[in-house]
């Protein structure tokens, strides 16, 4: 018979295993980056972040279906802000944590959640609120789920649907960085250029690096730059730099960086995750404030990068007007909540019906007011994230 486990950690199942579950163009579900995050000390104890991955097993103990968790005591890192709620629970004298995420740590990216063929997925999913090993949570949430996994939530009433919105970058059929300018607005694309001149007489060095190219000298600096983006706003990193170290030599083909150099001397760099279709930029930091440096290195030298690279999609991580008006375009995002008191499950359910239709809204504003000329080549195709 198949069952349902919880782990506290990924060690306990093969990397092999893992990973054959997982779809393209998904880096950040990889065993070797999971698994980075608890083996470095960015989640488990004095963090909130409990390793409790969810796994279905067959009879043999093969793995059939997964989901990567977390047990929760707040909600930082998560890009999906439910701090509202959990305010108005706490009032009511009402538990919101522990609860328990799905999701990446710290990284708002689309993709599956519950990993696994379809009939698989679908049984782990019926399963998961009613096993005992997640009744002392207050709440089950997902975050950024992908279209196929939509579908299987969308099945199960148990779940409610959040939306949000996010920007990224298609390719349009550009060969070189003009090509996608030259579908700008003149008003978009002059201030681009602007922006990009203004920034040359920097003296700045651009220069792209793969993980694997990275010695230990230049991995501290990097993460110092990493780090140093935290310390000026009087916070501590979420990320370590044995995190840093550990992707770079478990993933060097995976790992991107582009790093911001003058007179060779490293002062920022942008971190990017490059996966089957699609270029990810997470991290970025610097130990000089230059104006306009991070448009340039998370943003416009992302766009050369993913032409150069054949790359179909940019994703360039949260937030979002500075993207839109420089050609990222508009797209939903989901997460799937459910919650154990009924009157707060019924509280939420509502608030999401009014917010499902303003973010709509947004949606389409924001539609049009991206600098896209319109008719610009294959401008409606839309994103599988």
């Amino acid at each position: 018979m198949t069952t349902l486990r919880r782990i506290d950690s990924l060690d306990t199942i093969a990397a092999a295993d893992w990973d054959a579950l997982l779809p393209p163009d998904q880096p950040f579900l990889a065993h070797a980056f999971l698994s980075a995050l608890e083996q470095t000390g960015c989640v488990g104890a004095g963090t909130g972040w409990l390793s409790a991955h969810a796994v279905w097993q067959r009879p043999d103990g093969t793995l059939a279906a997964a989901m990567p968790g977390w047990l929760k005591q707040h909600s930082r890192g998560e890009y999906v802000f439910d701090q509202d709620w959990a305010e108005a629970s706490l009032r009511a004298g009402l538990p919101y944590y522990p609860k328990w995420l799905s999701a990446v740590p710290f990284s708002p990216v689309t993709g599956p959640r519950v990993l696994g063929a379809e009939e698989d997925a679908r049984a782990l999913l019926a399963a998961l609120p009613v096993h005992a090993d997640w009744h002392g949570v207050a709440g089950l949430h997902v975050n950024f789920t992908n279209a196929g996994n939509d579908s299987l939530f969308a099945a199960d009433p148990r779940w409610l649907h959040r939306h949000d919105c996010q920007f990224r970058w298609q390719q349009r059929g550009y060969a070189h960085f003009d090509d996608f300018l030259a579908q700008l607005t003149a008003d978009r694309r002059k201030k681009i250029r602007q922006e990009r001149k203004r920034l040359a007489a920097a003296g700045l060095d651009y220069v792209w690096r793969q993980g694997g190219d990275c010695d230990a000298a230049l991995r501290a600096g990097i993460y110092a730059c990493y780090a140093n983006t935290y310390h000026v706003r009087g916070q501590h990193p979420y990320l370590t730099s044995a995190f840093f170290d550990r992707i770079f030599q478990t993933m060097p083909d995976v790992v991107r960086v582009l790093c911001v150099e003058r007179a060779g001397e490293l002062i920022a760099m942008a971190l990017f995750l490059a996966g089957s279709e699609t270029l990810y930029g997470r991290y970025w930091g610097a130990l000089e404030d230059v104006p306009l440096l991070h448009f340039e290195a998370c943003l416009y030298q992302g766009i050369e990068h993913a032409i150069a690279g054949g790359f179909r999609y940019f994703d360039a991580g949260a937030q979002g007007e500075h993207k839109l008006i420089r050609g990222f375009e508009p797209v939903l995002t989901s997460s799937w909540h459910l919650l154990r008191h009924r009157g707060l499950h019924a509280a939420v359910e509502d608030f999401l019906q009014r917010e499902r239709a303003g973010v709509a809204g947004y949606l389409q504003a924001a539609g049009t007011a991206c600098p896209l000329k319109a008719g610009s080549p294959g401008q409606h195709e839309k994103s599988p994230h």
